[in-house]
């Protein structure tokens, strides 16, 4: 199965309180080609990327996750000890062929979609 999550996390940076949701945090201050700054175009790096989205008016962090060849998706009935009720989302567990699991925090799933239904 491939399972599609979105994971969410407070801002790292402090802001002034006159930002908006989708902003920069450096306002584009530096103002790069991706191939100038980097030496190579941004698209082909495996990074993580965080958009600043807005929750009860405030500015959080979201990003998109993937996991491909999961066979299982479990959702807790409550959060567990280490979810912030302040944040969309709840810890949840992937697990994967031989039966390893991999929990992604503060976490709503987006799609789970079975690639090879019978």
């Amino acid at each position: 199965m491939l399972v599609h999550l979105h994971q969410y996390q407070e801002e790292a940076a402090d802001f002034d309180g006159n930002r908006t949701a989708g902003e920069s945090q450096t306002e584009d201050a530096v103002d790069h080609d991706d191939e100038d700054y980097f030496g190579a175009d941004v698209d082909d790096f495996d990074a993580e990327t965080w958009e600043t989205v807005e929750h009860d008016g405030d500015p959080i962090q979201r990003r998109s996750v993937s996991i491909d060849e999961a066979t299982a998706v479990s959702v807790p009935q409550e959060p567990t000890d280490d979810d912030d009720p302040e944040l969309p989302g709840v810890t949840i567990q992937v697990r994967m062929a031989g039966g390893e699991a991999e929990y992604v925090p503060q976490s709503a799933i987006v799609e789970v979609q079975d690639e090879a239904p019978q």
